[in-house]
């Protein structure tokens, strides 16, 4: 039985895929639209991710028309893309929290809705974890469709090619579809890019690579033809084995400003749902982090012929893209592949360059054998740039930079430095290209510094060196990195003395000793988890010399943080100014 509802009101009567399946498939175009303008209006004043979700409308709606969610299995790669999925998957009542403090997640999550099949936030997981539910469905002898959506630019990570790799070799009814875009934030790189190029033109004369690879190909069709996308869905429930889809869509479709300007529109921030102009911010007086990195590079570069740059996807993001703009040889944009990254810097660093590899913390994760095995073990010099250290905002529990200094400390034969301001971030950087003798990571974090006057002539710093902010009594506060803010706003008024450590490797050992010896109670402080991290460090410290001090370590708890507001989420992990204050006054 089909219903047919009134125009402009389909999507009210849609609260999962139940009634998306009553549709009468006429009526899906319209459903479309108002899906569209439902995104755009509350994006628009929620904030969010955008073009990615405007993209797939059509196929998100076709997916869950065709296939019997959520007891077929459909996985959102990234998840940039899943809004459409969310709001018809009963939470359109709910999506106005979308990435607020106690709200919806911006991303897929188990524990959010049963359709939500696997929990994504970074990229190219989605055909492994496909893979392993389609083996698993046959091992349990049941007749389930195993769905993976991903872009053309996540398709070209090492990891998608693993999970491509296994599935051509398996009878495993899984179904990929490539979302060919041409862009994920910044546009897609890479020979993989120019192949599908070649096959959307039509010029491309070798064997389908996806053939290549036993996957029953098909495509390219058009992913905002509705009944198109319906009538092979469709007929590919029918094929058995892995398959693939390969589906042409447009980032940002249905706003003219999107679709125009993709990278800035992939999270525009606030703009006028009717016309779609960005409602501008009133401009800060202080210089994103990332900016420092990325005009510093290019100062850096202007006079060392030896420096090059490199980001694995993330020119715009991380403003290497200053450097290639005008120094396009020496600048990379190798995709979405961390770990390619961190060994071609490696490779880079044995002939004399001196590679600055820029990773997002959390990426940095996915390249941490190469940290390990291609840089550290051969101390190689490579500057790791790690931009969105610490609490990242409402991207949430996949993007949080917080394990970096635990897992980074363990690491032999690394230098780890969290500069507290944009001046020492520049000192760093000029510092590690000076000629160090061992790789450096370099954390800072999202967001705008605190100097207006950030471009100092360079100093070189001490390695291992910190230093002494404030002087008082009885208690001292030690603090890595741009944390440092929140402790001097704390102390204001209190007698308690603050040091910025600098490195958490070397750790300034002359001066923990004078500290151990002249304070009773110590506080550490760092926006990393306490498991392993800055406070671990000075415990070991303390143990190792017999120190019997009373230490309290502030840091990020022992469990995954939620998204929402970096300053929400400093209150709610005792970070904020006002809960390191209160906390060092019980202790006075």
């Amino acid at each position: 039985m089909y219903f047919c509802f009134v125009h402009n009101s389909i999507l009210n009567h849609i609260n999962s895929p139940k009634e998306l399946r009553q549709l009468n498939q006429d009526d899906l175009p319209q459903l479309a639209k108002e899906l569209r303008d439902f995104i755009i209006d509350i994006v628009a004043t929620k904030e969010g991710h955008l073009g990615a979700s405007l993209g797939v409308i059509e196929l998100t709606i076709a997916l869950h028309y065709v296939f019997n969610t959520p007891d077929d299995l459909l996985i959102w790669d990234v998840g940039h893309q899943a809004y459409g999925h969310k709001i018809l998957t009963g939470r359109k009542a709910i999506f106005n929290t979308n990435r607020q403090f106690k709200g919806i997640s911006g991303f897929p999550k188990r524990d959010e809705s049963i359709y939500d099949a696997f929990g994504v936030g970074h990229s190219s997981t989605s055909i492994s974890a496909a893979l392993g539910m389609a083996i698993a469905s046959k091992l349990k002898g049941e007749n389930k469709q195993h769905i993976a959506v991903i872009g053309d630019a996540s398709i070209a990570s090492g990891m998608a090619f693993e999970g491509l790799n296994h599935a051509g070799v398996t009878d495993a009814n899984l179904l990929v579809i490539l979302n060919d875009n041409a862009i994920g934030i910044d546009p897609s790189v890479g020979a993989l890019k120019q192949y599908l190029t070649n096959v959307k033109k039509g010029t491309e004369k070798q064997d389908n690579i996806f053939e290549a690879l036993n996957f029953n190909y098909s495509g390219p069709i058009d992913g905002h033809d509705v009944n198109t996308l319906i009538t092979e869905l469709e007929r590919l429930k029918t094929v058995k084995g892995p398959k693939l889809l390969h589906v042409i869509t447009t980032k940002g479709k249905g706003l003219k400003q999107a679709e125009e300007d993709q990278v800035k529109y992939h999270a525009p921030g606030k703009f006028n749902a009717s016309t779609g102009d960005l409602i501008l911010k009133t401009p800060s007086k202080f210089t994103k982090y990332q900016d420092v990195f990325g005009l510093t590079m290019v100062e850096l570069a202007r006079e060392n012929n030896n420096i090059v740059g490199i980001t694995p996807a993330m020119p715009t993001g991380s403003s290497l893209k200053y450097m290639m703009d005008i120094f396009p040889d020496r600048a990379f944009d190798v995709g979405i592949a961390e770990q390619h990254a961190v060994t071609l810097a490696a490779g880079m660093a044995t002939q004399g360059l001196i590679p600055f590899c820029n990773i997002y913390s959390t990426f940095l994760q996915r390249a941490y054998d190469q940290v390990i095995h291609d840089v550290a073990l051969q101390k190689l010099p490579v500057v790791f740039c790690l931009d969105r250290a610490g609490l990242v905002g409402e991207d949430g529990a996949t993007h949080h930079g917080v394990f970096d200094l635990a897992y980074l400390r363990c690491v032999p034969n690394l230098i780890i430095f969290a500069p507290r301001n944009e001046i020492e971030l520049r000192n760093i950087m000029y510092t590690a290209q000076l000629g160090l003798e061992l790789p450096i990571a370099i954390r800072y974090p999202r967001g705008n510094g605190n100097i207006e006057h950030w471009k100092q002539p360079f100093e070189k710093i001490v390695i291992g060196k910190g230093e002494q902010l404030k002087k008082g009594k009885s208690i001292a506060v030690l603090s890595l990195g741009t944390i440092a803010k929140n402790v001097s706003d704390a102390i204001k008024n209190l007698e308690v003395s603050h040091y910025d450590m600098r490195f958490l490797k070397p750790l300034d050992e002359t001066l923990l000793h004078q500290i151990f010896k002249t304070y009773q109670t110590i506080f550490t402080v760092e926006d990393g988890t306490v498991k392993g991290g800055f406070g671990s460090e000075v415990l070991e410290f303390a143990s190792k010399n017999n120190y019997s001090n009373t230490i309290k370590i502030l840091g990020i708890p022992d469990e995954f943080i939620e998204h929402g507001k970096v300053d929400e989420l400093q209150q709610y992990t005792g970070l904020s100014a006002e809960s390191i204050k209160s906390a060092i006054t019980n202790q006075l």
